[in-house]
């Protein structure tokens, strides 16, 4: 997996001619860029594959057929995995440029209804980043796909197996430093002051302390240096490979053949078939070309791989397999004996700076992933910082990277080997490969619309290449391997325990919707007292109004002059643009000045505390009414359906209309800000508990005025001046402080997970209104319980 960066991409020139060169020389540079954020972990392999292949079952056969049939496994594993699948095959089934599990996941549920959260909406399938490939029509007669969707355990089954290889991935974030620091540092025990195994662990620690503590910085700064170090630390293992090769064993090149595999095992036998877990650590890190691949292009990485990486791999396993088949007893720390005495201090140093960028990689993948599983439902709410204003996507969590590093920690110094470490690392990574080639097989044919015959060809032919490595890791499971599969059952768990009682509580809120025609029945004025101001009522539906709406109406004696039910929700796309964000509609008739919007993100976008959103809404709303007075279409029929009919309104829109005029002022510290409220006591409150988490920031203060407009229609003038009126009494954000039990009649089981693990869950995660960046001050929150 491979951090976060941000690539910058020249726009190419108009000039038809000189296009394909554009095109070249931008994949280069991302194909450079690609080495140090994608490659950090692959092309470290070769510090503790022999070694872990050799220690073990195969101690009694350290011998040079034995070593050549390892070096000819290395040499087809790295063919048949990183080279045939990822980069042939897998790259191409990008979500709108996005790789992953997730991604995959995403692609198939935009296709077929997988999807167990009832939230999608017809205006959903609009977007533009929603499309993909050939018309979706095609294959919506496929007996394969009706027959998934008509089974709720089966899309239940698939996102189980999601979660267990997103899970997976976090397994990789702990054991990827583990073993790629100690597997480094541990050259110091060839060294002639041999530093003994409690030190190396030590030193180890101390490092991996350092990296984590370091992470809150964000990888901007120091993301410059990691290609240089990737690509210096490839050249370096390509040239000792080269000279081990000449200097040792240059007959090492007819490993290659397929028959030195047939010999190995004819000789190794059961033994052979153990130690595959060690060959199979030469492609961890593979997934990372296609878990990163929204970062660059499909051609930069392929680049990369087939030109640089791959011949740089094997040339050094090859001359590694060479030293050996000299130097058979030197197995346990194969790659530093290797080296030549004059460049060993220099080769540890880029070795120590290769793991260090390779961890880096997948510690902030990791953040990235958790990111993804909470826009999908499907991880607890988490603090999510932005380390650059810049580039988008480099994010920190601070509670999973403490997390992360005692879990590191505790492995380091708990195995104190990397053998027992790789056993575990080896396991994590083939189960991701092996989900991946599942969801790809379905990506086949539900999404390319290919026939169920070539995606079952393409799944048995890897399958069954995976399968014989997975069954090999599978039996280390006591020496190590048990590791991955307990810390991905406990992430497994908390994932679909919260995407359980999310749905739950989902479910309730769409069952116990306020009737429309009690509303109608209450009139404009709902019964009560309406105030000026705006009230911005947050619920998870997108459709009706929340049964928390009916405690308001019933229990206080006034409520706002205009109503807005927001709806923030994520949809299977990447990304969102900025022009389809909004979606604006009315609850009720026009009189009772109550509207909706929903606010849509992509898994990957990020939702930014900048300040203007109540602007924003204003102008959606105003721009709303005019589109609803000019078009025939929304007031066609006064006695239809209200609820539903919704409108995207984009910035651009907004910025041609001349209903509003804007006014614009900036103040310092609040010194001279215009009183959005007209609340004494709201005044008073916001002078003596000023906005103490951005101390001295500039905030943009918006007027909004009616243009002077003789052909527009007096309904429409009078509902943008009570709109206008109600933002300058003040907005107020009103939540549910929900509770959710399982009912009484309900199972032992769904009263632990609910009751239990789930309140647990929603008790020490961040609450809603933190994380959509409400402000307190103008908050008002009512409690509920629901019984699911």
């Amino acid at each position: 997996m491979g951090p976060e960066s941000g690539v910058s991409i020249p726009s190419p020139p108009r000039n038809p001619s000189s296009l394909s060169w554009v095109n070249l020389s931008r994949n280069l540079i991302l194909a450079y860029q690609s080495l140090g954020v994608v490659y950090g972990d692959l092309s470290t392999s070769p510090l503790y594959v022999y070694s872990s292949t050799f220690i073990g079952n195969l101690q009694d056969h350290q011998n040079e057929d034995a070593i050549f049939g390892a070096f000819s496994l290395i040499f087809w594993t790295l063919t048949l995995i990183p080279l045939l699948k990822y980069v042939f095959i897998m790259l191409g089934a990008d979500d709108s440029g996005e790789g992953g599990t997730f991604a995959l996941y995403s692609l198939l549920c935009r296709h077929a209804k997988f999807s167990l959260l009832p939230n999608q909406q017809a205006a959903d399938e609009e977007l533009s980043a929603y499309k993909y490939g050939p018309s979706m029509q095609v294959a919506t007669g496929s007996p394969l796909k009706r027959f998934l969707e008509k089974h709720k355990a089966l899309r239940t089954a698939l996102l189980v197996v999601v979660l267990f290889g997103a899970s997976m991935v976090i397994g990789d974030g702990v054991l990827t430093p583990a073993i790629s620091v100690l597997s480094s540092v541990s050259g110091l025990q060839v060294t002639e002051k041999k530093l003994a195994s409690g030190e190396i662990v030590v030193l180890a620690c101390v490092i991996l302390v350092g990296l984590f503590a370091l992470q809150h910085f964000g990888t901007r700064r120091v993301a410059f240096m990691f290609a240089p170090i990737v690509i210096i630390w490839l050249v370096s293992i390509f040239s000792i490979g080269l000279y081990n090769i000449i200097f040792w064993n240059p007959k090492i090149v007819r490993a290659i053949s397929p028959y030195y595999i047939i010999k190995f095992f004819r000789e190794t036998g059961k033994d052979g078939w153990f130690s595959l877990g060690g060959i199979l650590l030469s492609v961890t890190g593979t997934e990372a070309m296609f878990a990163d691949l929204g970062h660059f292009t499909a051609l930069s990485i392929r680049l990369a791989f087939a030109f640089v990486v791959y011949p740089c791999l094997v040339v050094q396993y090859m001359g590694q397999a060479a030293f050996l088949s000299r130097n058979p007893q030197k197995v346990l720390n194969s790659f530093y004996d290797s080296i030549p005495g004059p460049v060993f201090w220099p080769i540890f140093v880029i070795a120590t700076l290769a793991t260090i960028v390779g961890s880096q990689a997948i510690i902030t993948a990791t953040f990235s992933l958790i990111k993804q599983c909470h826009a999908l439902g499907c991880f607890p709410r988490v603090k999510v910082v932005h380390t650059s204003k810049h580039i988008l996507g480099q994010i920190y969590i601070p509670e999973i990277n403490w997390i992360l590093m005692i879990l590191t920690l505790a492995i380091t110094i708990g195995f104190r080997s990397t053998t027992l470490i790789g056993n575990a690392y080896g396991l994590a990574c083939i189960t991701v490969m092996f989900i991946t080639t599942f969801l790809m097989a379905l990506v086949v044919t539900f999404v390319w619309q290919k026939s169920v015959l070539l995606a079952a060809m393409f799944l048995v032919f890897f399958w069954f290449s995976e399968g014989v490595y997975l069954s090999a890791a599978l039996m280390k499971v006591p020496q190590g391997g048990w590791v991955p599969l307990v810390l991905s059952v406990i992430f497994m768990l908390v994932m679909y325990i919260w995407h359980y009682g999310t749905r739950k509580k989902y479910n309730f809120d769409l069952h116990n919707k306020v009737s429309l025609k009690w509303l109608l029945g209450l009139g404009p004025s709902l019964g009560i007292v309406r105030v000026p101001g705006i009230g911005l009522i947050y619920s998870e539906l997108a459709t009706g109004v929340p049964a928390i709406f009916s405690h308001f109406v019933t229990n206080l004696p006034a409520f706002h002059k205009v109503l807005v039910f927001v709806c923030v929700k994520s949809v299977p796309v990447p990304y969102v643009s900025p022009e389809e964000r909004f979606l604006i509609g009315r609850v009720c008739p026009r009189p009772y000045r109550m509207y909706r919007c929903i606010v849509r993100y992509g898994y990957k976008d990020i939702q930014r505390d900048d300040g203007d959103f109540e602007d924003q809404l204003i102008q959606s709303i105003s721009e709303f009414i005019q589109m609803e007075a000019g078009d025939a279409q929304f007031c066609s029929s006064e006695s239809s359906s209200y609820d539903g009919r919704l409108a995207v309104i984009s910035s651009r829109t907004i910025q041609s209309s001349s209903s509003l005029i804007v006014t614009e002022r900036e103040d310092c510290d609040g010194i001279e800000s215009i009183q959005s409220s007209k609340s004494l006591m709201l005044q008073s409150l916001r002078s003596a508990y000023p906005d103490d988490e951005n101390p001295g920031v500039r905030r943009r203060h918006v007027r909004f005025e009616v243009a002077a407009s003789p052909g527009m229609d007096t309904g429409v003038r009078e509902e943008l001046m009570d709109l206008i009126e109600a933002k300058e009494a003040g907005v107020a954000y009103i939540m549910g402080h929900s509770y959710v039990k399982a009912r009484r009649s309900s199972s032992y089981l769904k009263k632990l997970v609910i009751d239990m693990g789930y309140s647990f869950l929603r008790k020490n995660c961040r609450g809603p209104s933190v994380a959509l960046n409400i402000p307190h001050i103008n908050l008002i929150e009512v409690g509920m319980i629901y019984y699911v």
